[in-house]
């Protein structure tokens, strides 16, 4: 389940896609089936072994449909810092950041250089959780937050957005997603966020997963309908200024 529209991200064949913090890799995947050259970028070499591997196997089943060549660097996995990219100016077609500048202590940085290895004209999407299901969260369990890789900072909106057009990226848009996760991070957090295996956590999780890979109708109207209350992200696009 996508985070970004990548419609709304206008990202095409060809273009070069940088998932910045690409974790378990659900964005580059996406992007790679739509035929972009994609970087998929984190600290973890861990995680970027498992993309790594998920790609070779979409790859062998057919699932790929090869990005035309279009001037621009090549795609990959790519293990570094946010904050010291290793592209150069003005490279990157579009950028994903999703929920990744929550865990960056030097956030203006992280997004200095995002804007710098974005094309002029180039767009991005970040994404942060929305700071309503985020207060709940940080009240009912310290341990949410107050651990090695948490989150670090609650974002208002107005705030990101503020920053992000200082770096020299125009506003291109916004909404929030992900309604029916605030609930199941409410309960882990109620019963102690580091016991996922409690029953009523348990069986909602099961849900979550039954809609990733179902989503019926129903849930999906519910999960549209609770998103601009509840919605556990905050997407934001933007594009770079030109010139």
């Amino acid at each position: 389940m996508l985070t970004v529209d990548f419609d709304r991200l206008q990202l095409r064949p060809g273009d070069t896609l940088l998932d910045m913090g690409c974790g378990g890799g659900r964005h580059a995947f996406a992007a790679l089936r739509r035929g972009a050259n994609v970087i998929a970028f984190d600290a973890d070499g861990g995680e970027l072994k498992e993309v790594r591997a998920t790609i070779g196997a979409m790859a062998e089943a057919g699932e790929l449909t090869d990005a035309p060549a279009n001037g621009g660097i090549g795609g990959g996995q790519v293990q570094g810092d946010a904050l010291e990219l290793p592209f150069p100016d003005d490279s990157i077609d579009r950028i994903v950041a999703s929920e990744v500048l929550e865990h960056i202590w030097a956030d203006e940085r992280a997004i200095s250089e995002l804007v710098r290895v974005l094309k002029p004209g180039g767009r991005m999407a970040v994404t942060v959780p929305t700071r309503f299901p985020e207060r709940v969260n940080w009240a009912l369990d310290w341990h949410y937050n107050d651990t090695p890789g948490g989150h670090i900072r609650i974002y208002r909106q107005r705030d990101l957005e503020n920053k992000l057009s200082r770096a020299g990226l125009w506003l291109r848009g916004s909404h929030h997603a992900h309604g029916l996760h605030s609930p199941y991070w409410w309960i882990r957090c109620a019963g102690g966020v580091n016991d996922p295996d409690r029953f009523l956590a348990r069986k909602y999780h099961e849900m979550l997963v039954w809609q990733l890979m179902k989503n019926p109708k129903w849930l999906a109207t519910l999960d549209r309908c609770l998103n601009p209350v509840l919605g556990k992200s905050l997407i934001i696009y933007t594009q770079k200024v030109q010139g």
